[in-house]
């Protein structure tokens, strides 16, 4: 049973964020127990109402502090406002006022499990043009990832790049985390460095062991195609990824690779009834990581920040504002990621 709430950030209230968290609460009112949403009264019960069509919406009670979750009855979902109540917003179109808003629930989410207050933040949806709309502060982060970075590392009292985190995707089937996340290829491609391939190796060591209770099989993919194919289409494996593999290595990580990234991912699948040769594939960059994890499924998809000092994970998917306002949206990426957030907190 859980000590400390979970904290389930808003995301952006124009996009489905709201619809996916009050089904969640709807469908899974077991897992969602201890869980509180940090965002605004008045769009969840905007979404509770879409959700019912003219039937009585589930009840909502607002809280003021995340530990006041505990008193909330059963059936019941619990809402800790974010400052002031954000007012209406056209659904499916970009909104300055809600990316801040939504920006400021990942601050202060972030911000209370530093304290200890909650145990693990669960994040909807941002979209990325409002957030970036809203201005200072929230133009500086182009995700969730960066912003978590920066809250960990003011805490800490460090400078952000002395808090590498990872991006891990992972479904039933598959793990895989990036070198590079929010950066455009040509710039992905420069961010394939020894320093930067080594601390993403260590990282997965590291946050896999303490979740498996054991070092995890790590798989690398490489570059280029073919992993480079001995220096005939590209030098970096032969000259960073292999080196920064063998540094891993002497650093107790059981690393392979590097593979062709054509066909290592299906070597990592792990099926029913055909257990796979590794258990995560550490990928270069951003769509070589997320292609085949989300051809596999987003609605079982979920992103794990790796390399924090708390545990937090989101669905796969978008605020998809060509859905948003439609009663449409699935819930279950985002009831996955509360599954796996409830899993780190107990391995």
């Amino acid at each position: 049973m859980l000590q400390t709430p979970i904290a389930i950030t808003l995301g952006d209230a124009a996009g489905i964020g709201p619809e996916i968290i009050a089904k969640a609460y709807r469908l899974q009112p077991e897992l969602l127990a201890g869980c509180l949403v940090w965002g605004d009264v008045q769009a969840m019960r905007r979404a509770t109402k879409l959700l019912n069509q003219g039937a009585v919406p589930q009840p909502m009670a607002r809280i003021v502090s995340p530990k006041e979750v505990w008193a909330v009855p059963p059936g019941c979902i619990p809402v800790l406002q974010e400052g002031s109540p954000l007012p209406e917003v056209v659904m499916g179109q970009v909104s300055a006022l809600a990316g801040a808003f939504a920006g400021n629930c990942v601050f202060s989410a972030a911000r209370a499990a530093m304290r200890g207050e909650i145990s693990a933040i669960v994040t909807a949806p941002l979209h990325k043009e409002a957030l970036s709309a809203a201005g200072a502060p929230f133009n500086q982060f182009p995700g969730h990832t960066e912003m978590l970075q920066a809250v960990a590392a003011e805490h800490l009292s460090l400078p952000v790049n002395e808090v590498p985190v990872r991006m891990m995707l992972a479904n039933e089937e598959l793990r895989t985390v990036l070198v590079s996340i929010h950066v455009s290829l040509r710039a992905a491609i420069d961010a394939v460095t020894f320093d930067n391939v080594l601390q993403t190796l260590l990282i997965t060591h590291v946050s896999l062991t303490k979740v498996l209770g054991r070092a995890p099989r790590i798989a690398v993919a490489g570059l280029n195609p073919h992993a480079g194919e001995g220096g005939l289409f590209g030098w970096e494996e032969r000259d960073i990824i292999v080196p920064a593999m063998q540094a891993a290595a002497a650093k107790g990580c059981r690393v392979s690779g590097p593979w062709a990234p054509d066909t290592v991912f299906m070597r990592a699948r792990n099926e029913q009834g055909h257990e796979s040769e590794f258990v995560v594939v550490v990928a270069m960059y951003h769509d070589q990581c997320l292609i085949p994890v989300k051809y596999l499924g987003v609605e079982k998809g979920v992103n794990v920040t790796l390399g924090l000092p708390l545990v937090r994970t989101s669905p796969d998917h978008g605020t998809a504002f060509d859905i948003a306002g439609s009663g449409s949206a699935d819930p279950s990426s985002l009831i996955e990621a509360i599954r796996m957030a409830r899993a780190l907190l107990t391995s």
